[in-house]
């Protein structure tokens, strides 16, 4: 699944796209299906994103290693859905 991380300290953004994304053009390129998929099965998981991928998401100091384990198995599974779909 072709995806660029955005990313500067603790905030990022994902977009599903194989091209750099450093502007709005960019990133109006990117798939916004595929992301409206993977934050509804994040949210199914229980992981809550930004509705939209230009909303950024943020890791904080309230995240421990529980929180960060089932963020990252929920995004291994959803990116397995949707590149098998």
């Amino acid at each position: 699944m072709p995806t660029v991380l955005n990313r500067i300290g603790s905030m990022m953004t994902c977009f599903f796209t194989d091209a750099p994304v450093t502007d709005f053009v960019s990133a109006m390129k990117s798939n916004t299906e595929h992301y409206g998929q993977h934050f509804r099965q994040m949210l199914a998981s229980g992981i809550w994103l930004a509705p939209s991928q230009f909303e950024a998401a943020f890791v904080s100091a309230a995240h421990d290693r529980q929180h960060l384990q089932k963020a990252l198995d929920a995004t291994a599974a959803s990116l397995a859905k949707l590149t098998a779909a």
